[in-house]
């Protein structure tokens, strides 16, 4: 009895310290009763996994200066302007999302089968008389007979509403071969002990920013938006690490 007990305390112990060591536990135990950090300001080409943004491009052309013109081939506009176009340029970006999906689908299938066999003619007749191999009340003409049949049902339904306005700052990371803009924009706030993250990424063209320096988020190609948070009430949404694992572990 007191070997069952100390391999239970082992397990019990092994999972605790295993729970402690993985996760970031630690770091969350040593921040209970301190607001969420924010992230420091990074250059995100120095971060780890970056990769320049590489796209199919056009064949360059090359500027050509006419004499006595103030027009120069391969401008986009005659005036210059303070609207985003160089690395580092700062430019806002506009997201307004408004999804609304609805779906129902319904199936059904079923098959039904049956067959027969037996021996038919002189043999079958023989059979008869004999009652070889027969049990009383059998025709030789029906031996064997197997029935079956199938089905299957089942729907599904899909009804969403997403709504998302607001706005975020991005800074060009990239300037392309083609004059298109690679874009990245974070966005932090912080209230009480929970952080909001709006993250912006993509590709824009010049001539869809405004000219007060805004970019709607559909004109944005390649977009990724994120919008999401981090402290204890989104802790508090999510399943336990425990459930987590087991749910991908679990075959039921």
């Amino acid at each position: 009895m007191k070997t069952r007990t100390s391999v239970k305390s082992l397990l019990l112990s092994v999972a605790m310290v295993s729970g402690l060591t993985g996760c970031g536990t630690v770091d969350r135990l040593s921040n209970v009763g301190k607001a969420p950090a924010l992230n420091a300001i990074q250059d995100p080409t120095s971060q780890p996994g970056y990769r320049p943004v590489q796209m199919p491009m056009p064949e360059p052309q090359t500027a050509h200066y006419s004499p006595n013109s103030l027009w120069r081939s391969g401008n986009r506009a005659f005036f210059e302007d303070q609207r985003a176009k160089k690395l580092g340029d700062i430019l806002t970006v506009v997201v307004t999302i408004s999804d609304n999906a609805k779906f129902d689908n319904s199936t059904s299938r079923s098959r039904t089968g049956s067959n027969s066999s037996g021996i038919g003619g002189a043999i079958g007749t023989l059979l008869d008389n004999t009652g070889v191999a027969i049990n009383s009340g059998i025709s030789a003409s029906d031996l064997a007979s197997s029935d079956g049949s199938t089905s299957f049902a089942g729907e599904g339904s899909v009804d969403r509403t997403e709504t998302l306005q607001t706005s975020v700052a991005a800074v060009v990371l990239q300037v392309l071969p083609n004059g298109n803009l690679v874009i990245e924009g974070r966005q932090e706030v912080r209230v009480n002990f929970e952080v909001r993250e709006l993250i912006v990424a993509g590709i824009v063209r010049p001539e869809d920013i405004s000219s007060d320096n805004t970019i709607a988020s559909e004109k944005i190609a390649e977009a990724r938006i994120g919008y999401g948070g981090r402290g204890q009430i989104t802790e508090v949404q999510q399943p336990r690490v425990g459930n987590q694992v087991l749910d991908i572990l679990l075959p039921f």
